[in-house]
């Protein structure tokens, strides 16, 4: 587990996440923790961790029985599915991100691997769509404080889909301020 103090400084780059602010109203964004899989001057991509749909992997494709929850990747190309996992080398055409997570590679090998009962809970995560930003446009936002930056506290943490307090725990994790912020009401009228 990574030690973090205050971490708000750091820069975005592949396999950290962003945490938004917690006053960001956004219906999309609005409290949402990204992992970062790619940053670079054409642009960043990640996946919301902490938004599900009221679905799980079995009604979307053809798997036998229920894996994991599917989370709402992001608003681009959310009619696509996507993947994380932490099998590594045994799916092709995969990408390291960070620690030992991957993103993508062969779906069919995901599929035929979870048909041989050969994927454990918590080695793949599904996204509907992703988030994604043009060049310099992340860096824009973060000029406006829209998100703060962290390096992932673990690998386990990321890929689990039962955990409803991520946001919270990043936030909290960020010291100072944030911590206080991590147990601020969604609405304060309600506090």
């Amino acid at each position: 587990m990574i030690d973090l103090k205050v971490h708000n400084k750091l820069s975005p780059k592949k396999g950290r996440v962003l945490i938004t602010e917690p006053f960001v109203e956004d219906d999309y964004f609005g409290r949402t923790i990204i992992l970062l899989c790619e940053h670079n001057k054409e642009g960043s991509f990640g996946f919301v961790l902490n938004k599900y749909l009221d679905i799980e992997i079995s009604e979307l494709e053809d798997f036998e029985k229920s894996m994991t929850r599917v989370s709402k990747g992001g608003p681009v190309g959310n009619k696509h599915l996507y993947f994380l996992h932490t099998l590594g080398d045994q799916i092709e055409n995969s990408v390291h991100v960070v620690a030992n997570i991957y993103s993508g590679g062969s779906f069919s090998e995901i599929v035929q691997k979870a048909k041989l009962g050969l994927i454990k809970q918590g080695s793949v995560r599904f996204f509907l769509g992703y988030s994604g930003w043009l060049s310099n446009q992340l860096e824009d936002e973060l000029k406006k404080n829209a998100w703060l930056v962290s390096d992932i506290i673990s690998a386990e943490g990321i890929m689990d889909t039962t955990n409803n307090s991520i946001w919270e725990t990043y936030m909290g994790q960020q010291g100072g301020k944030y911590k206080a912020f991590a147990h601020f009401p969604i609405n304060p009228h309600f506090n």
